[in-house]
């Protein structure tokens, strides 16, 4: 039997009931822009989260673009970004018009190297965006101390660690700005694209609206150039459902993770390391392998969905 990377339908398949009466709903109501299904959905997640708020918008990386608009992050700016990690990461910092600092990472953890961020620093440097690569939360305790001491802020890209925690603290709520990310693929996939943006300070909160709805404040007034950022209501909606199993998604990843741990302890492959207080999310479970397209190859013979996460540095 093929096994794959991620099987959405089985995800679906258990909900499909609610999930298709909830669509109809939408349907009927005619409100599919902003409205009760987002502000509903926003209630769910900000409670899940733990934070003051969150707000929905078009996707991931347009999460991470806003988050930085908010910011007035531009031109001649510098972001801090590890250098392994999706493109959208990098490519937001370039959207927004400034400059990607690529940085090393921790070779055990996969995530950004906390003293080669520090070392980074420039008096051009108007943030720092750690990457929870693969469900694992970054040392945030040491790049929250390193943003302390040379006044930049943090947006984390947590688009991969929903669910996860660091020292008790959800992801994405331990910086400035938290990005999250409802690709299908995700632990929390809508069915299309959708993103989120997750902060304590109501101010930035209230910016983060107006730039999602082109800066509007109100009827055609708007006080700032935003952009269409907005999470479709039908999309919204979708996740509300899908949120009440998130917390139990969550547990079911870690626990195939731990039999992985179990069954791969005696092999020559390296697994993505845990440190202490460190609550992993698992969106993906990944090792290295010192001979892993061979490797990659037999799992692919066996059906087994193997695929490089990622095959190229962005540096």
């Amino acid at each position: 039997m093929p096994i794959p990377l991620v099987d959405v339908g089985l995800q679906n398949a258990a909900i499909r009931d609610e999930l298709m009466n909830t669509i109809g709903q939408v349907i009927d109501s005619s409100g599919f822009i902003l409205g009760k299904w987002l502000e509903q959905f926003e209630q769910s997640m900000a409670q899940f989260c733990e934070c003051n708020h969150a707000i929905g918008v078009s996707s991931g990386t347009d999460a991470l673009l806003v988050a930085m608009m908010a910011l007035d992050i531009k031109a001649g700016d510098e972001v801090i970004v590890p250098t392994f990690t999706f493109f959208a990461s990098a490519g937001s910092v370039w959207r927004a018009g400034a400059k990607p600092v690529f940085v090393d990472i921790d070779e055990g953890t996969f995530n950004i190297d906390d003293h080669a961020v520090e070392a980074a620093v420039t008096e051009r440097t108007k943030a720092i965006m750690p990457v929870h690569l693969f469900g694992e939360c970054a040392d945030m305790k040491s790049l929250c101390e390193t943003a302390r001491k040379t006044g930049v802020k943090i947006i984390e890209d947590a688009a991969q660690a929903l669910g996860a925690r660091d020292h008790d603290r959800p992801a994405g709520t331990i910086g400035d700005i938290g990005c999250l990310s409802f690709y299908p693929s995700k632990t929390l996939g809508a069915c299309g694209e959708g993103g989120m943006c997750l902060t304590h300070d109501g101010d930035l909160a209230e910016r983060l609206r107006r730039l999602r709805h082109h800066g509007q404040t109100g009827v055609y007034e708007h006080a700032m150039v935003g952009g269409n950022f907005r999470l479709e209501s039908l999309q919204a909606a979708i996740l509300n459902v899908k949120v009440q199993t998130l917390a139990d998604a969550v547990e079911k990843r870690r626990a195939v993770a731990c039999r992985y741990h179990e069954l791969f302890a005696d092999l020559p492959v390296k697994m993505q390391a845990v440190p202490s207080g460190q609550y992993h999310g698992y969106n993906y479970f990944t090792i290295r392998a010192p001979q892993r397209d061979a490797l990659r190859e037999h799992l692919t013979k066996c059906e087994i969905a193997a695929p490089i996460f990622y095959p190229m540095p962005l540096h």
